[in-house]
């Protein structure tokens, strides 16, 4: 690894995540199939896009070197772009939840 940059931000982002759903919120997102659904169709799109963005061949987006693991799979894709993928749309879905659990709590 030459780098932290990207690299450590997106390692830190996916189990603050889970932190925040199982400590705090409590939604139950994880418990849903409809969400580990959600979760494939996201990464099949994203092996699509960002496998096209990111191909070393032809590259749309380039990394700095030094700011990532250096690990890139499949198609040449960064891992880290995984990790912050999982927080961004984890973190989105728990903040469309959370709401709706409050307001359907019984009163």
């Amino acid at each position: 690894m030459t780098g932290l940059g990207y690299t450590l931000p997106a390692l830190a982002s996916v189990p603050a995540v889970v932190a925040l759903e199982l400590s705090w919120l409590r939604t139950g997102l994880f418990r849903r199939a409809t969400y580990w659904i959600t979760m494939l169709i996201v990464v099949g799109f994203q092996i699509a896009v960002d496998g096209w963005l990111t191909k070393l061949s032809a590259p749309i987006v380039v990394y700095d070197p030094d700011h990532i693991s250096g690990v890139r799979y499949p198609f040449d894709i960064p891992v880290e772009d995984f990790l912050f993928g999982f927080a961004l749309i984890t973190a989105t879905l728990l903040g469309w939840h959370h709401p709706l659990r409050r307001r359907d709590a019984p009163r």
